[in-house]
């Protein structure tokens, strides 16, 4: 069987720097990806997640991050390098592991194998109708290579 990934682009281009994952998208759509990827934009993540998991066997979350280091840094997180929710993984919620962990416990055999977050580091977060911040500009196309690169390597 052949592996198939899903990449879910996750934010809201109105505010800032949460636009990430909207770039991302854009970016990538823009693109062949290889046979087996499903590309999605949520506005949201958290549980609204595991609406979208159909079987494949890795996801790759692309999302705004705080982790405190320089913005526009590209962070590439696999399972177990995921903070739980004591971390602010992203601003929408329930993380990207409790809501991983929700589902292969209700649905296993629709749950991603492998799991990884492409996560760009944001410094504004609160500003409506603003773009992205010019650091974080700058990495989107970092950001796209690197989840070119994982579901590359998938399929």
């Amino acid at each position: 069987m052949n592996d198939t990934a899903l990449v879910v682009c996750i934010g809201n281009d109105l505010v800032a720097d949460d636009g990430v994952g909207h770039a991302v998208y854009a970016e990538l759509n823009k693109r062949v990806l290889p046979q087996g990827t499903r590309l999605k934009l949520l506005g949201l993540g958290g549980m609204a997640l595991i609406n979208e998991f159909s079987g494949e066997t890795t996801l790759i979350v692309v999302d705004a991050v705080q982790f405190g280091v320089t913005a526009g840094t590209v962070h590439v997180l696999s399972w177990d390098d995921l903070p739980g929710s004591e971390s602010h993984v992203s601003c929408h919620g329930i993380g990207i592991r409790e809501a991983i962990e929700v589902s292969r416990k209700l649905y296993p055999q629709q749950s991603p194998e492998s799991v990884f977050l492409v996560g760009v580091e944001g410094q504004c977060f609160d500003q409506l109708g603003e773009g992205l911040t010019a650091e974080v500009a700058a990495s989107i196309p970092l950001a796209v290579e690197k989840v070119v690169d994982l579901v590359t390597k998938k399929n």
